[in-house]
């Protein structure tokens, strides 16, 4: 092709590379496709029950609570319940909020009561008949005594509970409900109930409409925060407000991570111009590297952008430093020589396509793999890096095409060569291979695993402090513990509960346990009322006379006789699904978040006691303060990444055996995986505690240092220093990866530091390699 033709051809090529990446890229509604929640690093199709409830519950139901304490430093025992009521009302008229709940205001609370109070023999009978017929069956008694010991049985538990403090509170509702039925979930209820005002401060809990983690429920609910205090000020000049949610986090950690991908990507190039001041004589040519860095970082976006529906904000930290990587094939043909001066650019990238092709086809190979993988995260990374490694190839090869013989001239330093034969100084490089080999021998078997979910957030102390200062006044504690019992149905959940509840009674006999998911009666026992009923026909005049000898003026009761008749002749509801969907209908405010009655099915159950060990599977229950599901997850995953990366490297490590002959093919093998094993040996000396991000970074290295070792082996076969542009290569990706150690994100910092320490190994394996190869002068 003639030199015209080709310069055409190829800016015609890159041109629509610019436009196909800045139209969809320019299009794209960046606060939807990306993501900075630590939970959609989690599979929405994970096959463990319990961990896709937890995500469905943090994302779904608590995500979007917000708790506000409002107070007057200079009145502190005085609650500002006026401006609280303000306070909601301002919410609730913004359109952010579904709800906002006043606590300490009776009055939602007493609406609940008396729907609960009227429902009491369709809710609470059918699990009390239970419970008693329970009881009486331990007794031994004959089952036609049941309905005389269960009027004793009431008249007794009647007296008892009437000697109780308690009972003052409830005395105008005794006579309609001698059975307890209410007073007894009153009791039972009131460690899930909403928490009370207590010394100045005014309580409002409220629900956002929409996601903590979009934009709409961000920005938009800050600035209606503000204006609500304002307008409460006008009330009470002094109040002071302290709040807490979720997308306070979410907005922190955009602001972070945003800060942080740019102080990084400066740093990068800082570095990487640094490391190229010193190998390039004329550094200004370095900028023709720019339109191959930036076009692969585009193509990587754009490639992730297509396939995937939402990325987390991880992958794009991760693959801001693509940078460092994609300069690799941009770097190896713009430095090397001309071998004449009619050799022409075609005839010089024919003469380097099958180093350029085995490196970046062969990484890519590797990398192809995660797209198996189990996590999202490692699937869009395995796609950012790998189409972002095609397009930096692709880019660079048509760049410098349009250029008129593109040359970069660097410095060639020589590198280590032994001084005269025999002598230490050429015996050292075999040496340190030999103690590198003990190294890599030795220290992997040291290495102390571990995953934790924590690693993935966004650390951020204040924030983390002002959360738990919060909800301290709403009754949230360390010494509390959340339970989740789940079911594939209502009636299958109701019934986990039933045994969860006995299970806690057997394993904590003295702590307080509280589940609104009472209100709702088992399935069997709902359907066995009716017989029930009718088998009790006998019971009201039993009753009668067991109140009269425990002291009671029966007829003061005449309220619960005549509603006891009427549900003898009240027709059922016909469906139990109904009946459970009507009863969290009645459930507001907080309460809402201690049930489900849509898919996934649960009951939440509050146990005034810290999990101390975890639930048994049976029981269908999961701890939602217990992060060990969630460890053991990410374990599974570490597990599923190290099948795929060795695969992965297999695969290329086979198809360099294809390429090259056996011994340049072993040579190139050696190098990375060499080196691999010589920084886990040395992080397992140190005693350095290693994760999936650690194993993630590992692969990268090792593709990273294939690299390498391919583009060396050219050389080997004069025995000379390794060539300058292998040596900008490397140390610019070491740099660009070095930059990320200095992360305070755990896994970026863990990730980071892993490449660069593999990278620079392999670097120095491939110098002391070559020179251990040449002879002495």
């Amino acid at each position: 092709m003639p030199p015209r033709a080709q310069k055409l051809v190829s800016r015609a090529a890159l041109a629509l590379i610019v436009v196909f990446c800045g139209v969809w890229l320019g299009r794209l509604d960046y606060d939807e496709k990306i993501s900075t929640n630590v939970l959609d690093l989690i599979p929405t199709a994970e096959q463990s029950p319990e961990v896709d409830l937890i995500r469905g519950f943090a994302s779904d139901v608590q995500s979007r609570v917000m708790l506000f304490v409002l107070q007057n430093p200079k009145t502190p025992d005085v609650a500002p319940q006026a401006a609280a009521e303000r306070f909601a009302t301002e919410l609730l008229t913004s359109g952010h909020f579904a709800e906002a709940v006043v606590m300490g205001n009776s009055a939602a609370q007493d609406e609940l009561g008396r729907k609960l109070f009227e429902r009491r023999f369709e809710l609470l009978l059918p699990s009390w008949l239970n419970q008693r017929q329970r009881e009486f069956d331990q007794t031994g008694q004959p089952s036609e005594q049941f309905s005389m010991w269960l009027a004793e049985r009431v008249a007794s538990d009647l007296e008892a509970f009437l000697s109780e403090p308690e009972a003052a509170a409830l005395q105008k509702i005794i006579p309609a409900d001698p059975l307890l039925l209410v007073a007894r979930l009153i009791e039972t209820a009131r460690l899930a109930g909403p928490a009370e005002t207590t010394g100045g401060y005014g309580l409002i809990w409220a629900r956002m409409k929409a996601s903590p983690l979009e934009e709409a429920g961000q920005q938009p609910v800050f600035t209606t925060i503000d204006r609500a205090l304002a307008n409460v000020r006008a009330l009470d000049p002094g109040l002071e407000l302290r709040w807490a949610g979720v997308n306070r986090f979410a907005a922190a950690s955009r602001a972070r991570i945003e800060s942080e991908i740019q102080l990084l990507n400066i740093f990068s190039i800082a570095a990487v111009l640094a490391i190229s001041a010193i190998f390039i004589r004329r550094i200004h040519k370095i900028l023709h590297l720019l339109p191959v860095i930036l076009l692969s970082i585009a193509g990587a976006w754009t490639a992730s952008t297509l396939v995937f529906d939402r990325l987390h904000v991880l992958v794009f930290v991760i693959g801001s430093l693509l940078s460092g990587v994609a300069v690799d094939y941009g770097v190896y043909i713009y430095m090397q020589p001309y071998l004449s001066e009619d050799e022409s650019y075609v005839r010089k990238l024919r003469r380097l396509l099958k180093p350029l092709l085995a490196s970046c086809l062969t990484t890519v190979v590797g990398f192809s793999l995660l797209l198996f993988s189990d996590l999202p995260l490692i699937r869009q990374i395995g796609l950012f890096v790998g189409s972002g490694l095609l397009c930096a190839l692709a880019v660079a090869m048509l760049y410098f095409a349009q250029l008129d013989r593109p040359l970069l001239e660097g410095r060639q330093f020589g590198g280590v060569t032994p001084r005269s034969h025999g002598s230490f100084w050429r015996w050292l490089p075999r040496l340190l291979f030999i103690g590198a080999l003990l190294v890599a021998v030795i220290g992997p078997w040291r290495l102390d695993w571990r995953d934790d979910i924590r690693q993935l957030e966004i650390p951020t102390p204040a924030l983390q402090a002002n959360e738990t200062a919060v909800r301290s006044h709403f009754g949230d504690s360390a010494q509390r513990s959340v339970y989740l019992t789940y079911g594939s149905s209502v009636r299958e959940a109701r019934e986990n509960l039933d045994t969860f509840l006995q299970y806690q009674a057997r394993v904590n006999p003295g702590a307080g346990v509280s589940s609104l998911g009472v209100l709702i009666p088992t399935e069997q026992d709902w359907r066995d009322q009716p017989a029930r009923l009718r088998a009790l026909s006998d019971f009201p005049a039993q009753l009668r006379a067991s109140l009269e000898r425990h002291g009671f003026s029966a007829a003061s009761f005449s309220p619960f006789f005549e509603a006891w008749s009427g549900v003898l002749n009240a027709a059922s509801t016909p469906d139990y699904s109904a009946l459970a969907t009507s009863v969290t209908e009645m459930l507001t405010g907080p309460l809402s978040l201690l049930s489900s009655s849509r898919t996934p099915f649960w009951f939440a159950t509050l146990v005034a006691e810290p999990v101390v060990q975890p639930v048994p599977k049976e029981l269908h229950t999961v701890s939602v303060n217990q992060l060990q599901s969630l460890n053991e997850l990410f374990t599974r995953y570490r597990w599923s990444a190290l099948r795929l990366s060795v695969t992965g490297l297999g695969l290329v490590i086979f198809s360099v055996f294809l390429i090259y002959p056996f011994r340049r093919a072993l040579r190139i093998a050696l190098i990375p995986a060499g080196s691999c094993f010589f920084v886990f040996g040395v992080f397992g000396l140190m005693g350095q505690t290693l994760n999936l991000f650690h194993l993630l970074g590992a692969f990268l290295g090792v593709c990273l240092s294939h690299n390498y070792a391919i583009f060396s082996s050219e050389n080997t076969l004069f025995r000379g220093a390794p060539p300058v542009a292998i040596r900008l290569s490397a140390l610019s990706t070491a740099a660009s990866f070095g930059v990320l150690a200095f992360s305070q994100i755990p896994v970026i910092h863990a990730l980071g530091l892993t490449v660069a320490a593999i990278v620079v190994t392999a670097l120095a394996a491939v110098e002391l390699e070559s020179s251990a190869r040449r002879p002495a002068p």
